[in-house]
């Protein structure tokens, strides 16, 4: 497949997520055998999409009109960036690398086959080629350029995190490694090590369950897959069960549960009879798909659809002896694995989400039977979807009870260790005194 072609995927995709598409919904909508190659290229332009754009900015005076054209300049400036920084030894490996004069040529290629694009094929050339001569005179001054995230991000981490606001950004910056779960009902983590070494695969153990692999690797073909031996989740993600340490014969709840993957690392704790609640119902097709590949099915694990904010329409009357609340948020923590994220959300969206969040703990709270635990966990990073929506809750409910948790774990990347690298997530534990 020519580069060409591949900086057209592109750069549609980094139309979609300029639109407010995600970048996962655009590159779905690919064939499968040429997906990969644009969610690589699409995933650096947005990790570099602020730097570009002020490149952009500078190089082209006024913001071309047409979408797609600005999209794929965007796209050829940030390859552009990381093709100069590799000449100067200072790119980082993940980079891509290709040779300047190749980015030139074909994004003008790429051009040249568009009705829509056609006729600005001087203009790519002109501005490309400005790029590298004047490269070492661009300014790039404001935080969105040297950081890549929106500047009121930025702003909101150096308020909350006066001290490591720099490292979160730094640690969201890089892509994160592939991290797997073992389920403990059918493999042990040393079956498990030992089939990835077996196959090339390196792997470091993360917490009690998991493995931290070393490079990228196409997860259908790793194995056990399909017999069912692990789970791919992040080690942040995976403190969720063994905080909420369901126990045998418990009826548990999984507020959001879609896509499946805290609901199955419960069941594999326990003999528990779950509800697996998500609002969205063409989510949970994943859910039964993974608790089917798992072996974790069963008559006492229930999936539905369903609104946690409004238990008068799902609700059997029966109460629970302990729930999961993954609640819908920013997702701000996981920008490493889903870079379109920071470019998708817009500062009003926090407070949004926090109003979310708390009606749907305060519906759910008289769900819980008295002694019963709920776990209360975001993948954010701003306080008032995590700190803040905690304190709220104690204040509102007299009868919460605070337990031991993590607290706000903020996402450590590429400088560390693999078996210490995570996502960023909060925890919250609280009990209903009897």
């Amino acid at each position: 497949m020519p580069l060409s072609a591949v900086l057209l995927d592109t750069a549609v995709a980094v139309q979609s997520v300029l639109s407010g598409r995600s970048l996962t919904e655009t590159l779905d909508a690919l064939p499968s055998v040429r997906r990969p190659a644009a969610q690589a290229l699409a995933s650096h332009v947005m990790r570099t999409l602020g730097t570009a754009i002020a490149d952009r900015s500078y190089l082209v005076r006024r913001r071309p009109e047409q979408p797609l054209l600005d999209a794929l300049l965007l796209t050829a400036l940030s390859l552009l960036d990381a093709a100069v920084r590799h000449e100067q030894g200072t790119a980082l490996p993940h980079e891509p690398n290709y040779a300047s004069h190749t980015l030139v040529d074909q994004a003008v290629e790429a051009a040249a086959g568009q009705v829509r694009l056609k006729h600005f094929k001087p203009l790519i050339n002109a501005v490309l080629r400005s790029f590298l001569r004047e490269y070492g005179q661009l300014p790039r001054d404001d935080d969105e350029a040297r950081w890549n995230f929106p500047q009121w991000w930025v702003r909101k981490l150096q308020f909350a995190y006066p001290d490591a606001w720099q490292t979160v950004l730094e640690s969201s910056a890089t892509p994160a490694p592939l991290t797997l779960r073992v389920n403990r009902r059918r493999a042990s983590l040393a079956q498990v090590a030992d089939a990835l070494a077996a196959a090339g695969v390196q792997a470091e153990p993360v917490g009690s369950w998991g493995l931290t692999l070393a490079g990228s690797h196409v997860v259908t073909r790793l194995p056990g897959y399909a017999e069912g031996w692990w789970s791919v989740q992040d080690a942040g993600a995976q403190r969720a069960a063994e905080l909420l340490a369901p126990r045998e014969g418990m009826r548990v709840l999984d507020a959001c549960a879609a896509p499946g993957g805290k609901t199955a690392h419960l069941l594999e704790c326990a003999d528990v009879e779950l509800l697996a609640l998500d609002a969205d119902a063409g989510r949970l097709a994943r859910v039964h798909e993974n608790l089917a590949r798992l072996r974790l099915d069963g008559p006492a694990v229930q999936v539905r659809a369903g609104d946690a904010a409004r238990p008068d329409t799902w609700w059997d009357g029966r109460p629970f002896d302990a729930m999961l609340v993954d609640a819908p948020c920013t997702a701000s923590g996981v920008v490493r694995r889903h870079p379109d994220i920071r470019w998708l959300r817009r500062e009003a969206d926090v407070q949004k989400t926090a109003a979310v969040q708390r009606r749907m703990l305060d519906a759910l709270w008289p769900l819980l039977a008295p002694g019963g635990r709920l776990l209360y966990v975001t993948c954010s990073v701003f306080p008032e979807e995590c700190a803040g929506q905690a304190r709220a809750f104690l204040k509102a409910h007299a009868d919460a009870v605070v337990l031991e948790a993590p607290g706000q774990l903020l996402p450590v990347g590429a400088n560390a260790t693999l078996s210490h690298q995570h996502d960023g997530f909060f925890y919250a534990l609280f009990a209903k005194q009897a």
